[in-house]
């Protein structure tokens, strides 16, 4: 089995310890399905003081990150074929589930966590693609760095000691996961669901999808679109609910949403 290669050029390389800590994360590196080679900027800075950021042209608060650093260290790393570069910034696009699918078939992912005020523009032409985690701006590149080698790395074979438990995840059916119980069966007033316990696995199937679609519905109705419902139908097939839902979400504007 090949291993997965992420190379992450960070100021802050000891921010990644923490993914030594993470377990099915942890039990990748110890089974050497992936590699994290941290890549410190600071090693690639200018001068006697490794200088790796300067002031903005035409004035403004903060740092901006050099571009030379970077390509320096961008460029000291062996490309695989299979390989793309990912820029951390919160100008990117957001992460999906979607994108971390489509990147586990690489060989190799080159991470550029930007820091301080942002980073020379024309380091931009480095990236393949643009990430960001969500609308709202972080200290630097390191905790979407983290989260993308975190959530990539639970797709690679070998990794979960369960494959099918990714099958109902929320997310990788374009619906949420159904809700989940365990012992004891109540607690502090609050029963388990009896279809739970009933033995009947088609029962319970059905309940499973049924809830799975109305918690979309009712949290994240931009996920439900009829394109992800009619998908959704031919992976899993129909039930006595599905053509009731169907014409609900057909009636209802839930296809004007963007697919950010």
């Amino acid at each position: 089995m090949k291993d997965f290669n992420f190379e992450v050029i960070t100021l802050f390389p000891q921010a990644f310890e923490l993914i030594n800590n993470l377990g099915v994360i942890t039990r990748a590196l110890e089974k050497n399905l992936i590699n994290v080679n941290l890549h410190d900027l600071r090693d690639y800075g200018i001068g006697r003081y490794r200088q790796v950021d300067d002031k903005p042209y035409g004035g403004g608060s903060g740092m901006v990150l050099k571009p030379e650093p970077i390509y320096n260290a961008y460029k000291s790393i062996k490309k695989c074929i299979k390989s793309k570069t990912l820029l951390m910034t919160p100008q990117g696009k957001v992460l999906k589930q979607k994108d971390l699918l489509r990147w586990s078939d690489l060989d190799q992912i080159i991470i550029i966590c930007g820091q301080y005020e942002g980073f020379d523009e024309r380091v931009r032409c480095l990236a393949d693609e643009e990430i960001s985690l969500g609308d709202y701006v972080l200290s630097g590149g390191e905790v979407p760095a983290m989260a993308i080698i975190n959530g990539l790395t639970r797709l690679l074979p070998g990794t979960l000691g369960d494959p099918d438990s990714l099958v109902d995840e929320s997310h990788n059916s374009s619906l949420l996961e159904y809700p989940h119980f365990t012992r004891p069966f109540n607690f502090k007033g609050m029963q388990v669901p009896e279809v739970l316990v009933s033995g009947n696995h088609e029962e319970i199937n059905l309940w499973r999808k049924q809830k799975s679609i109305e918690r979309t519905l009712v949290r994240r109705n931009d996920l439900l679109s009829i394109e992800n419902y009619k998908k959704y139908l031919k992976n899993k097939g129909k039930n006595k609910y599905s053509d009731e839902l169907l014409e609900f979400i057909e009636n209802n504007e839930y296809d004007i949403y963007p697919n950010w």
